[in-house]
């Protein structure tokens, strides 16, 4: 610590220093309206003014959106970080001293090889823009922009740039520019590639450069567009310790707050229909770099939307990658849709014929993707017994997808109504349990602050936070079976990295969770509990085990109790469907229910 200042020291002393009108009068036109100040809200689109920014309460609150916080909220939310990325970033503006962690000398030197590369990085795409902009050997390629409809505007906005043709111009360009050590990183970076035989040669050539900023603005990679003829006719970075494709989104960084205030973002194949569609007024897109679409990149824009549209062709292409990409929509729990050019038309050429009004039409005609894969498969297969035999196996990984019970009960009800069976012919068929787990780790629910936190009953986040700051606690939790009492919300999420990390060490630190948490929900949530929770709240061991004795006890009886809920609904329809086998089955269970229950 800075001295002996606690965390509660460390914010209070920001909140002092911080004037949240003027940090918010940088990214809002405000006006003062008495001791108010008011404006058009950042966080969505709205034509007259709700958002109303009090100085000397510290606070903000949107009237019409429902935001509201103070100076750390409105960072964290403005600029899409969590708690403690927000106190970092305003501690430094304000010179006020944080602890600085300890690391590792490996630590240290990442992080060096880090900032070098990214510095690379950024001096490769200024070398591209300029002579892009400046140099007599980029005519054609600036004559090739302007022809797409690419204008300065856009060019600058997206930092493009041009790599000459080496063996025009007589000498490696790049290669040209670095020497030495900083030859070594180009290569690294994947700027240059090393020849066996010694030196090296640029890997872009007589390409459009698009540089790929990670979210943060730093330049981390490179996507080139080939201008005449050969291949491949895109070609990105290689993997480096600052690129990772399935990891990055061409034009993220540029549009994320219109995805925000659309709470849309569109997804196209290529560069130029990105680039294409933003510069002719569709501003809330962005491009997967040539790469099947992957979970970590609905992961990104999950920061900022509830939605994504896949704009694909259609071709049979287009129906396939629409059907990989269902089990990642279910499993990260974010609604996708699906539209489909016209024949003979990809993004670009349709908005620079047919406008942006018509882009728009066409839109709002998308379907869920769930909806529309399963219409591709009954065109394909048809509804005959061979054809609902294929659908049901093309379903099985789609349910399997499915991140609690609910979520795969709906889809399943819905897609047996579609085929025409009963929801028990078609579970039958899949032969396939409840899917109960978390695929490939933890996911939050929605894209909010503390995504899912308002979906948890006062007793279950009471819950949460205990056994976070408790982690001593697991194993009771886990022998009581409480994870089934937190299914499908944030606190299962927790519940289970809290797991992973006390099977390794039994007297885990709290802090713990954060080296594995990523950044989202679950990271905010445990970031404000650690940064808030109080020394004075510290409790004797006997006190902490009748809070942990209530809890469980509580959450089972409201476990219980939800099941009852679940079988009373089972066993209406049971009854109108007249199907007395199962009536008595249901019967049972309730009967069994309610003897748990007053026990």
């Amino acid at each position: 610590m800075a001295g002996n200042d606690t965390w509660e020291d460390i914010t209070a002393r920001i909140k002092e220093q911080a004037d949240i009108v003027q940090i918010i009068g940088e990214h809002v036109d405000l006006k003062r309206s008495g001791v108010r100040f008011l404006g058009l809200c950042p966080f969505h689109g709205e034509k007259t003014p709700s958002f109303s920014v009090h100085g000397g309460q510290q606070f903000f609150h949107c009237f019409g959106c429902g935001e509201s916080g103070d100076v750390f909220s409105f960072v964290m939310k403005q600029q899409n970080l969590d708690f403690p990325e927000a106190v970092r970033l305003l501690a430094e503006r304000y010179h006020i001293e944080l602890p600085q962690r300890r690391r590792s000398k490996e630590d240290e030197e990442r992080e060096n090889k880090r900032a070098q590369l990214f510095s690379i990085n950024a001096r490769a795409a200024e070398y591209f823009k300029t002579y892009l902009k400046e140099s007599p050997g980029a005519a054609a390629a600036r004559d090739y922009l302007l022809k797409r409809g690419v204008s300065h505007e856009i060019q600058e906005r997206f930092g493009i740039g041009y790599a000459p043709d080496v063996e025009k111009v007589g000498w490696n360009f790049l290669g040209s520019k670095f020497k030495g050590e900083e030859q070594r990183l180009a290569v690294e970076a994947g700027l240059l590639v090393a020849k066996e035989a010694g030196g090296t040669y640029d890997r872009f050539r007589d390409r459009i450069v698009f540089p790929i900023y990670n979210i943060s603005g730093q330049v981390c990679g490179f996507g080139g567009r080939i201008i005449g003829e050969g291949q491949p006719k895109y070609l990105n970075s290689p993997e480096s310790p600052v690129f990772n494709k399935s990891q990055s989104l061409l034009g993220l960084y540029q549009q994320k707050d219109h995805i925000r205030q659309s709470n849309r973002a569109i997804f196209v194949e290529g560069n130029f229909d990105l680039i294409s569609l933003v510069a002719n007024g569709c501003e809330n897109v962005v491009a997967p770099l040539g790469t099947a679409l992957t979970r970590e990149q609905l992961r990104m824009v999950k920061r900022f939307t509830e939605e994504v549209t896949l704009l694909f062709d259609g071709d049979e292409a287009g129906s396939k990658a629409a059907a990989r990409a269902v089990p990642l929509f279910l499993a990260e729990q974010i609604t996708g849709k699906v539209a489909i050019m016209p024949s003979g038309h990809d993004p670009d050429t349709f908005i620079r014929e047919e406008g942006l009004a018509a882009l728009n039409r066409l839109l709002d005609t998308a379907e869920n993707l769930p909806e529309f894969v399963l219409g591709r498969w009954v065109a394909e297969y048809g509804l005959g017994l061979d054809g609902k035999r294929r659908i049901v196996e093309e379903l099985k990984p789609l349910l399997d997808a499915a991140v609690s019970p609910l979520q795969r009960a709906v889809f399943l009800s819905h897609f047996a109504e579609k085929l025409g069976m009963q929801v028990e012919d078609l579970e039958r068929h899949l032969q396939k349990k409840v899917v109960r787990e978390i695929p490939e780790g933890p996911h939050i629910a929605r894209n909010r602050q503390y995504a899912g936190v308002e979906t948890l009953s006062i007793q279950q986040k009471q819950l949460v936070e205990f056994m976070i700051l408790n982690p001593g606690v697991y194993g009771v939790l886990a022998d009581n079976k409480i994870r089934d009492c937190l299914e499908g919300s944030i606190g299962e999420i927790l519940f289970l990295e809290l797991g992973k990390i006390v099977r390794q060490n039994e007297d885990a630190e709290p802090e713990e969770l954060l080296s594995v948490l990523p950044e989202g929900a679950e990271r905010r949530f445990v970031s404000n509990l650690l940064l808030n929770a109080s020394a004075d709240l510290d409790v004797s061991e006997e006190q902490s085990a009748r809070e942990l004795e209530a809890f469980v006890e509580f959450l089972k009886k409201d476990q219980l109790k939800r099941e009852n809920s679940m079988i009373m609904q089972q066993l209406h329809k049971a009854q109108a469907e007249n199907n007395s086998q199962l009536v008595m089955e249901l019967m049972m269970e309730k009967i069994r229910l309610a003897q748990k229950l007053h026990e």
